[in-house]
């Protein structure tokens, strides 16, 4: 249900086709919320369907049409709604965390090749995170810069707790004697 409402609330600040919209995903909600080009282009046609947006279609010389996707008055109100609603319980679901969890069956090799696989992704999400620009002169962007303050956070804390993580294992009286 997110995904539709992080759609709309992209679509507020600029009409956008679906690749644009994609592209904008990738470099300002991606630390916080996933979501491909099938996932997108399916919550746009729901959207359109219940009158949320609207599709304006303009033609290209020598290309295909652009089809430029512009929130309504009714997916504002929708946005608006859902802001000031309830916040929802989140469960965490964590692939990751379950591999770790189970990994002590194996030989502590198998956990440490975990913890260095996430250290990668982890890295390199951050360094992305990094590289992304956060102007703050206005109230919606000083949100956007928080939010992706919070990621770039949230990523070092991860790296911090994957140290003490390699070496806890490293420590470990069964560990010692490998």
């Amino acid at each position: 249900m997110s995904l539709e409402f992080t759609i709309l609330g992209l679509l507020d600040l600029a009409p956008m086709t679906g690749y644009d919209l994609k592209k904008t995903f990738d470099g300002s909600v991606a630390h916080f919320w996933a979501a491909d080009q099938a996932q997108i282009y399916r919550t746009l046609t729901k959207l359109v369907g219940s009158g949320a947006v609207e599709v304006e279609i303009e033609p290209q010389a020598g290309k295909p049409d652009r089809h430029v996707h512009r929130i309504t008055p009714h997916g504002r109100a929708l946005l608006s709604r859902w802001l000031v609603s309830p916040l929802d319980e989140e469960r965490t679901r964590d692939p990751f965390l379950a591999r770790i969890f189970f990994s002590g069956r194996e030989d502590p090799s198998v956990a440490l090749g975990i913890l260095a696989q996430r250290r990668e992704q982890t890295a390199g999400r951050l360094s992305a995170l990094r590289s992304l620009s956060a102007p703050s002169d206005t109230p919606d962007q000083r949100m956007r810069a928080l939010t992706l303050q919070y990621g770039i956070r949230a990523l070092e804390a991860e790296l911090s707790w994957l140290d003490e993580a390699e070496r806890a294992l490293r420590s470990a009286p069964w560990a010692r004697g490998s």
